[in-house]
């Protein structure tokens, strides 16, 4: 967290430098009259075309520094500087050029960045362009060479050219790099957290699937002597479910396709425990695309079944309902069985509990929080001998959430 803290007070100095030095160039170059622009004082009009350009330069490279993100880029930072030319490299190659000198210059800037990589310092160089250059008119005869760095060290390289050596160029190049490498940590910070839910949400559904895969095999082997055929259809529908819950591909499913999985779980539900299990369906057809996180409903259900009947000598009643809630498609799942005292439950949520105590109800609540925001998780309401109700608020729509063909 200090890192970021750090690498955002640099970028803050990144602008303020940026923004003195483009006044200083776009003033000479441009020669405007704030009447044109009607943005204040020179100083305001200056600090406003900085913010801005920065701005459209910062969505590209969070992507990462790749020859695609920094093609998109390069031009933003040489407009930022007010550069004669600008390169963005890795640590072997230019991943993109703006400006001239591109065909001449282009071989000869990786021996810059040479030193740079290796030291992670910036320096300033003569080109030696006045000497060797193809063009005798190139305006590139100095460069200023600032590393660009992230986690694993150096990554590449920010070289800014211009015409003449220039103590201002360096601290502004400095600075607009240190900027860049900002956008790269953050860039990687998003791509660690990803790889973090997506490997929690794979660990949780591991940890779902057992509960399914024990209850169903009792309920099969309650039937075999007594009766085969039950046992073959059971044996079938317990395929189709594992097949789907064991799937490889994609971690979120549309409703229609959770329902189905429901179905086929209290089906063997239903041969377990018989009449004492009443199930009731109220689905809105129109919610039936909604996507959601893979294989969140069934621990419900099973949750409710198990606290239901296993917990009680009477009969349950479970009912499962999805309704259309605007920009939200709310899911509720509802049993009259022996409920939970509301300590517990918030024990259980916290994870402080052994999963037994409501059975899946931790995992489901975090991955819904880590999809869709803290705002998204379970609502409870129970009691004890009060039975209980999970209401579950999916968005209908939401980037990155999609189901996988």
């Amino acid at each position: 967290m200090s890192g970021i803290v750090l690498a955002a007070a640099a970028a803050v100095g990144a602008v303020l430098l940026a923004a003195g030095f483009v006044l200083g160039r776009s003033t000479a170059r441009r020669g405007r009259r704030a009447a044109d622009l009607d943005l204040g004082t020179p100083v305001e009009r200056a600090t406003f075309h900085t913010l801005h350009t920065a701005s459209l330069a910062a969505p590209p490279l969070r992507a990462g520094l790749t020859e695609e993100t920094a093609g998109r880029a390069a031009g933003r930072l040489r407009s930022l500087l007010g550069t004669e030319a600008l390169c963005l490299t890795d640590r072997t190659c230019v991943l993109a050029w703006d400006g001239p000198g591109d065909g001449h210059h282009r071989e000869a800037v990786m021996e810059l960045v040479a030193e740079t990589v290796a030291s992670g310092r910036s320096r300033s160089a003569h080109t030696g362009c006045a000497d060797d250059c193809a063009d005798p008119e190139c305006p590139l005869g100095w460069a200023v060479v600032a590393p660009l760095t992230g986690e694993d060290g150096v990554l590449g390289a920010l070289v800014a050219y211009g015409s003449r050596e220039s103590a201002v160029l360096v601290r502004a190049a400095t600075e607009v790099a240190r900027w860049v490498s900002v956008q790269l940590e953050l860039a990687e910070l998003d791509r660690s957290r990803t790889r973090i839910v997506e490997a929690e949400i794979r660990a949780l559904r591991a940890q779902i699937s057992p509960h399914f895969i024990f209850n169903s095999l009792a309920a099969i082997a309650s039937f075999v002597r007594t009766d085969p055929e039950r046992a073959r259809e059971l044996l079938l529908e317990f395929a189709d479910f594992t097949r789907y819950s064991f799937r490889r591909h994609g971690d979120f499913a549309q409703l229609a396709d959770e329902l189905r999985a429901i179905e086929q779980y209290l089906a063997l539900a239903g041969a377990r425990f018989g009449e004492r299990l009443k199930v009731t369906l109220r689905i809105a057809p129109e919610v039936l695309p909604v996507t959601l996180p893979f294989l969140c409903l069934q621990p419900l259900v099973e949750n409710a079944v198990k606290h239901g009947l296993e917990d009680s000598a009477d009969g349950c009643r479970v009912v499962i309902a999805a309704r259309d809630a605007g920009a939200e498609a709310v899911v509720t799942i509802e049993d009259d069985g022996v409920g939970m005292d509301p300590e517990l439950l918030r024990a259980v949520l916290r994870g402080e509990r052994p999963s037994d105590s409501g059975v899946g109800l931790c995992n489901v609540d975090e991955r819904l929080r880590q999809v869709y925001g803290a705002e998204h998780g379970l609502v409870i309401e129970t009691g004890v001998g009060a039975g209980m109700k999970v209401t579950v608020r999916i968005p209908k729509y939401r980037p990155g959430v999609h189901p996988t063909a």
